[in-house]
């Protein structure tokens, strides 16, 4: 608990009096005023989580969180828990989207193992995954908490843990996730978010859910919520109650990153599950968050209000695994360049006439 404790007390606002240096500065770039539109915003909202005009976004890290779920033995999805272990040695080999679309955004992936409910010690000993097991799996939080407020403590500080570990050599973090079954935790957090105990809202098809089914889906996670009560007043007891372990995982990521003034390229509806907790704990970090994409979870247009995001894109996508924080990756490249290499005015020689 020192630990989160101690990250919570630590972050700051990011630096407005940059943000508006920054806006004075692209002023006099050679353009027409704010012509390269939210480019521009995004440039100034980078500037101000670095605190200085002349960012670098070249050394990118997606932290990929991975954690099975209880929830799952309600039938909320159709693909078994296994599907989770499954794909995390298919990241480990390269060949998932996350691992395609990061390349092409010239990131790094981790693999961070939350909880996993197959022993991934060898993956572990290899180097190839990161070992932050806080149990094989949450409870079924239909039936009572998903886990122990001691066990919610914990995932959140591991996610912080790995931030400071990465943080030397990372100019942004942006996250990802696997975990089959996570979204109906998600589902349940932005529901007791949003003060609502009726999930239906915000419950999609996930990993490919019959659409026949999702009044079930709806109704297990309702179930949840009445079983459980989750404090919305309380970020540990809300991921306590409903939330998952990789959930936390980001959620900690965020917290800790927001501490090292590090931005954090959000991902879709899970990645904006643990966004929600961490903005529950310290409002602050908010200003450290950028959302990648917006996902096609119909909870997802919710869960960035709360947080007060715009997504930078909005391609209908819903994979997960970090890959819409990967394709939004290239944005941050390009607000980098824009501040660091565009010429201005002055140094160009060019006339200002007309162009305000």
């Amino acid at each position: 608990m020192k630990l989160l404790e101690e990250t919570l007390a630590g972050i700051e606002p990011a630096d407005n009096a940059c943000r508006e240096e920054a806006r004075r500065y692209i002023d006099t770039l050679t353009m027409p005023r704010r012509a390269l539109g939210r480019l521009l915003d995004l440039a100034e909202e980078l500037a101000a989580m670095n605190r200085t005009l002349k960012f670098s976004a070249a050394r990118k890290e997606i932290v990929l969180m991975a954690g099975d779920h209880g929830i799952v033995a309600q039938k909320v999805c159709p693909q078994p828990s296994s599907v989770t272990t499954q794909m995390v040695y298919n990241f480990v080999r390269g060949g998932a989207g996350i691992n395609v679309l990061s390349r092409v955004a010239r990131a790094h992936v981790s693999i961070v193992d939350m909880g996993v409910a197959s022993d991934l010690s060898g993956l572990v000993q290899a180097g190839a995954v990161i070992d932050c097991k806080i149990a094989p799996g949450t409870a079924d939080f239909s039936r009572g908490p998903a886990m122990s407020r001691e066990q919610a403590v914990a995932a959140l500080e591991a996610g912080i843990r790995v931030a400071q570990q990465l943080a030397p050599k990372v100019d942004v973090f942006a996250t990802g996730e696997m975990g089959i079954g996570n979204t109906s935790p998600s589902s349940a957090i932005v529901a007791v978010l949003s003060g609502l105990t009726d999930p239906a809202p915000f419950v999609g098809r996930g990993a490919g859910l019959d659409p026949s089914k999702l009044a079930h889906k709806a109704a297990v996670i309702r179930r949840g919520i009445e079983v459980n009560r989750p404090d919305p007043a309380d970020g540990v007891d809300v991921l306590a109650k409903v939330g998952g372990f990789e959930i936390g995982g980001i959620a900690g990521l965020v917290l800790g990153a927001a501490r090292l003034h590090k931005p954090v390229v959000g991902d879709g509806f899970i990645s904006s599950a643990g966004a929600l907790i961490a903005a529950a704990l310290s409002p602050a970090s908010r200003d450290y968050m950028i959302l990648g994409h917006g996902s096609a979870e119909p909870g997802h247009v919710a869960m960035a209000k709360l947080l007060g995001k715009q997504p930078l894109l909005d391609l209908g996508m819903r994979l997960g695994e970090g890959t819409g924080a990967a394709l939004a990756l290239n944005l941050l490249d390009a607000a980098s360049a824009i501040m660091n290499e565009m010429a201005t005015f002055e140094s160009a020689r060019v006339t200002e006439e007309g162009l305000k």
